[in-house]
């Protein structure tokens, strides 16, 4: 990261004096202590268009005072990456476990975070996430991801072939406006003291139906590592408590979006698990919860 050093000197206005700690993911996330004293992240992503609006987004809640880490400087491009940073927000624990009451809790954050974001005006942080991108344009059903269609796909389980296709159906045949809501809300993005502490990944924003949402974080809010799909029970007590929190009932259409969506994401890492030849942890949780997932969303494997 030969950037880095003459980044913060340009945008922070003092070199790193010491690195907290790196880590690699989808993005560089760096904890840097400039010669000021400051404690500070920085963030590196592949620029695609989505970070300016994510960032934006972030930066509106922390003025509200939602529990996230407050942008300390705009979306910068460096070599093809979009860069920023804020302020280094650490402590808190995470939240461990996948029952009712854990996601009741999960549910709470999740239906203020959505209010929160219900008049933040950006561009919208297209294209969505990689792992909530049912909505792609793509020929085929998955979204193209270069280093996951190079492998042999024959090593999907045909079990994960048809519930994406019934799925994703479901999904494309919905009428639904499109918010803006965060699309990685799973437990190792967030830090609890008590209560919420901080909400992490920001980068993670997406622009789709908050029945979609609300349902894809049903799914995926116990996901720690490696990520999971939470219980059916678990998600039916996190979407009833949402809708409680939103102080709205959903729709028909929208409770089967909801039950749709809730797949996508274990789908996604089903598909990962299988071309990376790693435990099915997904891809027995979809073979186990499918049918009634589907029958929920209106669709009934045959």
């Amino acid at each position: 990261m030969t950037w880095l050093s003459p980044w913060c000197a340009e945008h922070l206005g003092s070199t790193p004096a010491e690195v907290l700690f790196a880590r690699q993911s989808l993005s560089s996330v760096c904890g840097v202590r400039p010669a000021d004293g400051r404690e500070v992240v920085v963030k590196a992503r592949e620029d695609d268009g989505r970070a300016t609006s994510c960032v934006t987004a972030q930066a509106r809640l922390a003025e509200r005072g939602f529990p996230c880490p407050r942008p300390l400087t705009a979306v910068s491009v460096t070599g093809g990456l979009a860069v920023h940073a804020e302020e280094y927000r650490p402590g808190g624990e995470v939240l461990r476990g996948d029952t009712p009451d854990v996601a009741v809790r999960y549910a709470a954050v999740f239906a203020r975070l959505m209010t929160e974001l219900a008049d933040v005006v950006v561009a919208p942080p297209l294209p969505n996430p990689r792992w909530a991108r049912w909505d792609h344009a793509d020929p085929g059903l998955w979204p193209a991801i270069g280093f996951l269609d190079e492998r042999d796909q024959s090593a999907v389980p045909r079990h994960v072939v048809d519930t994406a296709v019934q799925a994703r159906d479901r999904l494309l045949a919905a009428e639904l406006p499109c918010v803006l809501g965060h699309a990685d809300f799973e437990a190792q993005n967030l830090r609890w003291h008590d209560e919420v502490r901080a909400v992490h990944d920001w980068d993670s924003l997406a622009w789709q139906p908050e029945a979609a949402l609300a349902g894809a974080a049903s799914g995926a809010f116990a996901s720690d590592s490696p990520p999971t799909l939470a219980p059916i029970g678990s998600s039916a007590a996190f979407l009833a408590a949402y809708q409680e929190f939103r102080g709205r009932r959903f729709t028909a259409e929208e409770h089967e979006v909801a039950w749709a969506a809730g797949l996508w994401p274990a789908l996604h890492n089903a598909r990962w698990e299988a071309l990376h030849g790693d435990p099915p942890v997904c891809g027995e949780a979809v073979r186990a919860q499918a049918a009634e997932r589907l029958a929920n969303g209106g669709r009934r494997r045959p």
